[in-house]
């Protein structure tokens, strides 16, 4: 029997929690194979490692303290030993794509904060490059965003993206616009060329952010990495 998506991110997470510090500040992330993880240290917490969170979103902070996970505040500094989280695409040069959940903008703040960043996803998600399968998801201020829609439009197609046919908003209360830009030869270019324009806060191109990368399959979990 081959082994389902869901079976699939659940060994991804469980090759994740094996990473896991026996003591320290750890970041957790958002989406559902993250969320997976996070039940995981709720055990690992329950049996005494002393593990402390960083949450990347409203709801990732409610599942922990669901679960007893202590957490640090949301306002930082951060000394993070490792941040273990999900993506939404992953090129051959483990760039990625994130924000399927609308938390990329709060996920890149805590990645830079970290010092190791290991991406955990089922093979569904790996590409030769980004925008393959996903539109590049770019936070925007609600003030002013449909001059920003405009500014966006010269990379492509735009979508605002719609949850419960209501504009998504972040949890800081921003737009999602998802920009359908196709393969992508140059992430860290269009990054740049994104962000410089006036009312956006983030993309969630990850370029150069994954120290690691668990992939789960019918096989079994492997782990890519880039030669140093």
């Amino acid at each position: 029997r081959a082994m389902t998506q869901d079976e699939s991110k659940l060994l991804a997470a469980q090759a994740a929690l094996a990473l896991l510090p026996k003591s320290g500040v750890i970041r957790l992330g958002s989406g559902s194979t993250a969320k997976l993880f996070i039940d995981g240290v709720g055990q690992l917490v329950r049996k005494g490692q002393a593990l402390v969170g960083v949450a990347t979103s409203d709801a990732s902070r409610s599942q922990a303290t669901a679960l007893g996970i202590p957490l640090l505040p949301d306002d930082g500094p951060w000394d993070i030993a490792l941040t273990v989280d999900g993506a939404d695409e992953v090129s051959s040069k483990l760039d990625l794509i994130k924000g399927g959940g609308g938390c990329h903008a709060r996920e890149k703040i805590v990645n830079f904060a970290s010092r190791i960043n290991v991406i955990i996803v089922d093979e569904s998600k790996l590409s030769e490059k980004l925008g393959e399968k996903w539109p590049v998801p770019t936070e925007v201020l609600g003030f002013g965003h449909e001059s920003t829609l405009r500014a966006l439009e010269r990379f492509g197609k735009v979508t605002r993206r719609l949850r419960d046919e209501r504009p998504w908003l972040t949890d800081a209360g921003n737009y999602i616009y998802d920009v359908h830009v196709g393969p992508i030869d140059d992430p860290a270019d269009l990054d740049r060329r994104l962000r410089a324009i006036a009312g956006v806060v983030e993309t969630g191109l990850f370029v150069g952010r994954a120290d690691r990368v668990i992939v789960a399959g019918p096989s079994g979990a492997r782990e890519l990495t880039l030669p140093r």
